[in-house]
C-alpha cells in the first residue's frame, strides 16, 4: 500500500512539476554550470545501494593543494535557497518512481555510515529512504545525529498511511518557514563519526 501511495502521489507531481524542474535546471546551468545534477551513491532499503539525484548547489572550487574546500566555502548563496526551499530535492521524485525511494521516511544517509551505525541505528534502513520523513519535521538538521536516528527508528516502528499524510503536511510548513537548514557552522550536517562519543540511549 505505501509503494500504491508514492505512486499516486508521485506520478501526477511529476506532471505538474515538469515546468518547475525545467526552470530550475537551466537557472543551475546558468548560475553553476554542469553538471546540472548531483549524484551520489547512498543506501536505500537494507542498505542496497542506489543513484540518489538532486539538483547541485554547490560550485567547483578547490584550495591550494588541489582538493576541495568545504562544503561552506562552495554553497553559493542560489544554491542555499535552493536548500532552504528544498527545491534542490525536486528530480528525487525520480527516485520514488523507480522504487529505490519514498515520500516518507528516513533520509539517505551516506554509505561509509552503515559501518558506524549500532544495531538500533541499522534500523533505520529497514524501509525504503524518503525526501522527507520524521526527523526532517521535527528538527532536521539542527537535530543531534542521537535524536535523528531515534526519530528515524520510531517512525520505522510507526509507520502508516496516516502518519505519512501528516508528515507531508507538516513538511511544507517546514519548507515555508525555511528553519533547521543547517547545524551551526556546517553547510548542513556534521559527518557522522560513529557512537564513541555519543552519550544518549539508543545508539
Amino acid at each position: 500500500m505505501k509503494r500504491l501511495f508514492d505512486l499516486i502521489l508521485t506520478i501526477p507531481a511529476l506532471l505538474l512539476l515538469w515546468p518547475v524542474l525545467l526552470v530550475i535546471a537551466l537557472m543551475v546551468r546558468i548560475r553553476l554550470g554542469s553538471p546540472v545534477f548531483f549524484r551520489q551513491t547512498r543506501p536505500g532499503l537494507h542498505g542496497a545501494p542506489f543513484r540518489i539525484i538532486k539538483f547541485r548547489t554547490m560550485r567547483d572550487a578547490n584550495g591550494p593543494d588541489g582538493t576541495p574546500l568545504p562544503d561552506c566555502d562552495r554553497l553559493t548563496p542560489f544554491g542555499r535557497f535552493l536548500r532552504s526551499t528544498s527545491l534542490d530535492e525536486l528530480p528525487e521524485l525520480i527516485n520514488v518512481l523507480r522504487g529505490e525511494m519514498s515520500l516518507v521516511g528516513p533520509r539517505p544517509l551516506l554509505m561509509q555510515y552503515l559501518e558506524r551505525y549500532s544495531p538500533f541505528q541499522a534500523r533505520r534502513n529497514e524501509v525504503r529512504p524518503g525526501i522527507t520523513g520524521w526527523a526532517q519535521v521535527n528538527g532536521r538538521n539542527a537535530l543531534s545525529w542521537t535524536d535523528k536516528f531515534s526519530l528515524d527508528v520510531w517512525y520505522v516502528d510507526h509507520q502508516s498511511g496516516i502518519l505519512d499524510l501528516k508528515i507531508l503536511w507538516l513538511t511544507i510548513g517546514s519548507i515555508l518557514k525555511s528553519n533547521d537548514i543547517c547545524q551551526p557552522g556546517h553547510a548542513t550536517m556534521e559527518e557522522f563519526m560513529g557512537n564513541d562519543n555519543q552519550d544518549n540511549q539508543g545508539v
